[in-house]
């Protein structure tokens, strides 16, 4: 979801700021925040306010989450050939599913403001599994759920830590380069790079 279908990196780290100004802990660059985004939440919050139990992550998240829904408009950008892109694969048959450190609620509101909902078969959160991106268990839950086999799925995303829960899962991998992070130097690689997403209904030949 993030930093391949949709741009939310400005989003993050301004709701970033927010909260690590409202526990007054120092200001933090924007580098910083977007070069973890794809862990989940809870993870990158600690690199900044330490570690927490649930508990305290339930009441920073909710100083978290407040300040998303209020500045979501102002910046939550779909990339482009996005719509157009999703609208082909599913007239060709495909199965679209989201493998996300998001939390459902805000996937949700996403999908459903960006319009993007209608497009996917299944969604898999945090919520769906005991251990995340990097770890491979969340592809490997939408396998299982799709009953598909490994080598009739493409993992797409924008991160280093796609690509390894894709290659731990045994899928093909396909990494963005209008994402978050720096693919330059990548280890380990992808399967294949992607200069748009309207590469994955392009016949390469």
């Amino acid at each position: 979801m993030d930093g391949t279908l949709v741009d939310t990196s400005e989003l993050i780290y301004q709701c970033f700021l927010h909260t690590v100004k409202h526990y007054h802990c120092p200001a933090i660059e924007r580098r910083q925040v977007v070069a973890h985004i794809g862990l989940p939440l809870k993870q990158q919050l600690e690199l900044f306010l330490g570690k927490m139990t649930d508990s305290e992550f339930t009441d920073v998240y909710g100083i978290y989450n407040k300040y998303q829904l209020e500045i979501i408009p102002a910046y939550l950008t779909v990339f482009p050939h996005v719509h157009t892109t999703l609208r082909e694969l599913k007239k060709r048959g495909k199965k679209l599913v989201i493998v996300t450190s998001r939390k459902l609620k805000s996937l949700e509101n996403f999908l459903t403001l960006k319009g993007l909902a209608e497009y996917f078969d299944l969604l898999i959160t945090p919520e769906s599994t005991l251990r995340h991106k990097p770890h491979p268990e969340p592809v490997l839950k939408a396998l299982t759920l799709l009953k598909a086999e490994p080598k009739a799925v493409l993992f797409t995303g924008d991160s280093i830590w796609d690509v390894e829960s894709g290659k731990a899962a045994g899928v093909d991998t396909a990494l963005v380069a209008w994402g978050n992070n720096d693919i330059s130097d990548l280890s380990p690689q992808p399967t294949y790079r992607l200069r748009s997403i309207h590469d994955l209904i392009v016949d390469p030949s």
